[in-house]
């Protein structure tokens, strides 16, 4: 009886009725968080295995509360994999102390085997597949003179890695740029990383790389008490092309136990994963890791891919970490001194934005569209949360300590409503075609700093609200 109750008291939510119960209902799950995304698998949970009238009922609930939420969801667009967000340099052809030429696999196992402190590997046009064995960079660059492995053009050389870990980096100052990576696995469990960072290496860089259909296509972590510290992923996109149909891990850009990387201007989509508990994340830094800078990045969980299962854009601390993988051991904070800014997050079934025990996170600029909005958990956690634009709440958790100051966003009644002030403020059914229907918004008063574009653009005194002036400047 008592849960034929509680869903009696979910319809009157869901139908929006004029009543003291459903008004009282609508403050209650206002005041813990809970929107309708969140609210409508737990209402198709609690309502299957009953009589079949009330497992329609529960499930036309969860439709009508991912309908208000939701919305109709942005068009997948090719020419999103098309755009370039901001922040990234031009690259120039390094200086080499010894330049190496590769036309083989072979050759590349070869050059990378042997290399030493400024080498650059190009390697020449054409496809290169790996069926066994990682592509291990052992041996150490130095400061100023890193090992490179690259194309001279981005889209003329593509690896295809069917193998477990792809590039295995277990040594400093190593880079890799303009080079197209696809998993090729038969099984998409054995598909995990393009690459893995590993214990020393430190100053890894990944730039301008397009990597496809892997479960992690980054992983980094420590080994043997080494952390891979300052590393560099910039403009880079990273996708996938199916639902991942594996019960490991799926979270596209993966850090663990890192300080001090910078994770700035690539685009990540399409990561879902089909096993197990299916939940995945585009970018997350755990593990006492510091310092972290998640900046100009667009993240779209669901571009061109939608499966059932919860979804989550960025995150400092992810879903936590075992102690012993942790940097102090402990992970009494998963982050520390870690921003997000100025980052384009959309179409996620769950958070756009979560921080898991993230202590004086910086949170600026960011524009969170079709999401389950800002979330700040745990006592562990505080936040300074300014400038973004959020087509949901900005809200606090289990004890989280927000410091919210001029944002743009949406009460979460207003989402039991039906009702997307700030989706409403753009044009364009697909991310990739956003326009502002009008004026932009504009903050209250000029911030303290300058805030940095999503497209690298401009930013006026008084910027408007969230990642960008216009996001026509991405289209280069």
């Amino acid at each position: 009886m008592r849960k034929r109750r509680t869903l009696a008291i979910l319809a009157l939510v869901a139908l929006a009725g004029a009543g003291a119960a459903a008004a009282g209902t609508l403050w209650f799950l206002d005041s813990r968080g809970i929107t309708p995304r969140a609210l409508a698998p737990y209402v198709a949970k609690r309502s299957s295995g009953h009589n079949e009238a009330i497992e329609q009922t529960g499930q036309w609930m969860q439709r009508t509360l991912l309908s208000l939420d939701r919305g109709s969801p942005y068009a997948g667009n090719g020419d999103l994999l098309k755009l370039r967000p901001g922040g990234v340099v031009p690259i120039a052809p390094p200086a080499a102390t010894r330049a190496v030429s590769v036309t083989t696999a072979d050759g590349l196992r070869g050059a990378m085997a042997g290399a030493l402190p400024g080498d650059v590997i190009t390697l020449a046009p054409g496809e290169y597949t790996f069926m066994r064995g990682e592509l291990a960079a052992r041996r150490p660059g130095a400061a100023g003179s890193p090992i490179v492995v690259r194309a001279d053009s981005a889209g003329t050389v593509t690896i295809g890695m069917g193998i477990a870990e792809g590039f295995k980096v277990t040594a400093p100052h190593w880079t890799f740029e303009n080079l197209t990576i696809r998993g090729v696995c038969k099984h998409q469990l054995f598909c995990e990383h393009a690459f893995h960072v590993v214990g020393d290496a430190d100053h890894f860089t990944a730039r301008n790389n397009t990597v496809i259909d892997f479960n992690s296509h980054f992983k980094i972590n420590a080994r043997r008490g080494q952390f891979p510290d300052h590393g560099a992923i910039i403009g880079n996109t990273v996708t996938n092309t199916t639902i991942r149909d594996t019960s490991t891990a799926v979270t596209l850009v993966d850090l663990v136990s890192g300080s001090d990387w910078v994770i700035r201007g690539n685009v990540i989509t399409d990561f879902i994963k089909g096993g197990s508990d299916r939940i995945s994340y585009g970018v997350f830094a755990k593990g006492a890791g510091a310092r972290n800078i998640l900046e100009q990045n667009i993240v779209i969980c669901e571009h061109l891919l939608r499966a059932p299962g919860q979804r989550v854009g960025m995150s400092l601390g992810g879903g936590g970490t075992g102690k012993q993988y942790c940097r102090d051991g402990r992970c009494i904070t998963e982050q520390e001194d870690s921003v997000l800014r100025a980052n384009l997050i959309a179409s996620c079934s769950d958070d756009g934005i979560y921080l898991n025990s993230a202590a004086r996170s910086t949170v600026s600029h960011n524009t969170v569209l079709d999401t389950g909005g800002i979330v700040v958990r745990f006592a562990e956690s505080s936040a300074d949360i300014e400038g973004n634009l959020v087509d949901s709440a900005i809200r606090s958790r289990d004890g989280g300590v927000v410091r919210a100051k001029d944002n743009f966003d949406t009460s979460i009644t207003a989402l039991y409503a039906g009702r997307h002030p700030v989706r409403a403020l753009f044009s364009g059914a697909s991310v990739a075609d956003l326009a502002w229907d009008g004026e932009a918004p504009r903050r209250k008063e000029q911030p303290a700093s300058p805030v940095p574009d999503l497209c690298g653009a401009q930013r006026p005194a008084r910027p408007s609200y969230g990642a960008f002036e216009s996001l026509a400047a991405c289209k280069r």
